[in-house]
């Protein structure tokens, strides 16, 4: 186990000093952020209630602390004790998690899409073994909304697509849109609106959200496309695995009790914020365009394919065990949490709580789980 900035500290200095240290706390996206203003910042205040300040974090956003990139990492090391974590940024030292963010390009439903993966991070010995090589510990994924054409044409078909420069987030993403004989680009999302604006990029796939906040797309973007094209993935809460052995069971169980919660406003806020910023785009004037049978017919193929292909592509390029056990586990639950979601109301932040503690944290051995 990696050596911490606190490791020096023990279990009973804790308890006796509970109050005199202040934890980090990290993640690269800016105050703002559904991830960051409902993800961290309510979820930081109900641990430290809950703990009665034993564990009070400083919270260090738009990558103040610690990049995207070297998250993994800087959380291992104890530079944070907490942080969000994407595999795209780093899908050598996280293969089943890279995989799996493949799959989220045939995500319908974000919300299960997110609960799915945070039952088989935090079940699938696998998955925990990849995370505690590097010294980490994972606690609840997110998945945003199901990411949409933002062009400066209309995009209806195959044909008005190709030759098209798209602004794309992840390998699935980059091969489908190869496949339609269009160019994918990668561009931060800092200059998503201004490679739009010149004519650098012709469209960008990304979710609703963005449309109305942070690259603020709705400005300058002329139509959409309602065509789902999956969502990404990501690790909400990665802890420090020496922080997460030293606090104690107690403290543990007290975190594991309102991670469900935070889990909960997440996924309900951001299903919101789709709603209005789709809302106000459409008041700007901004075409919304249905794709017609030719798209629909290429994204369900490409789907299908990767689902079938991914797997044993993870074994041979990534060098591990054939995964594809857990990718036939993670569709089961991606499945079985879709079914309990129909019967719960999501706007009910309570309900939802209730659900996934039930599900899946309170099924969790505050004993033994990542020690």
């Amino acid at each position: 186990m990696k050596k911490c900035l606190f490791a020096a500290a023990s279990v009973f200095a804790f308890a006796a000093a509970a109050n005199a240290e202040t934890y980090q706390a990290t993640t690269w996206l800016e105050p703002s952020h559904i991830l960051t203003a409902y993800g961290y910042v309510p979820y930081l205040e109900d641990i430290k209630a809950a703990t009665s300040e034993g564990v009070d974090f400083e919270l260090y956003t738009s990558g103040s602390l610690v990049p995207a990139k070297t998250t993994l990492s800087g959380v291992g090391d104890g530079v944070a004790q907490i942080g969000l974590v994407a595999a795209a940024y780093t899908p050598s030292e996280l293969p089943l998690s890279g995989m799996i963010n493949d799959f989220a390009f045939a995500a319908l439903d974000p919300m299960a899409t997110s609960l799915a993966l945070t039952e088989i991070a935090m079940t699938n010995k696998r998955f925990q073994d990849e995370y505690a090589q590097h010294g980490t510990v994972v606690l609840g994924a997110y998945s945003t909304p199901t990411y949409l054409f933002a062009c400066m044409t209309d995009i209806t078909s195959v044909e008005e697509i190709k030759g098209k420069k798209i602004r794309t987030a992840g390998t699935a993403q980059n091969e489908w849109i190869s496949s339609l004989g269009a160019v994918p680009v990668s561009v931060p999302s800092t200059d998503i609106y201004s490679g739009l604006e010149r004519g650098s990029i012709d469209c960008t796939l990304g979710d609703a959200t963005n449309l109305e906040n942070g690259p603020m797309i709705a400005e300058v973007a002329k139509s959409l496309t309602m065509l789902e094209a999956g969502t990404s993935l990501g690790m909400s809460y990665v802890y420090n695995q020496d922080f997460w052995s030293q606090i104690g069971p107690e403290a543990r169980r007290q975190i594991l009790d309102v991670t469900a919660k935070a889990l909960a406003l997440t996924q309900m806020e951001y299903e919101a914020a789709v709603n209005e910023a789709l809302e106000k785009t459409k008041a700007r004037g901004v075409a919304f365009n249905e794709p017609d049978q030719s798209l629909l017919d290429s994204i369900e193929t490409f789907r299908d394919s990767l689902i079938e292909t991914f797997p044993k592509r993870t074994q041979t390029e990534r060098n591990v065990a054939d995964p594809t056990d857990v990718a036939q586990e993670y569709l089961a639950l991606q499945d079985k949490w879709s079914k309990l979601l129909s019967g719960v109301d999501r706007n009910d932040v309570d309900a939802l709580t209730q659900l996934i503690h039930a599900e899946i944290f309170s099924k969790i051995d505050e004993n033994t789980y990542g020690l």
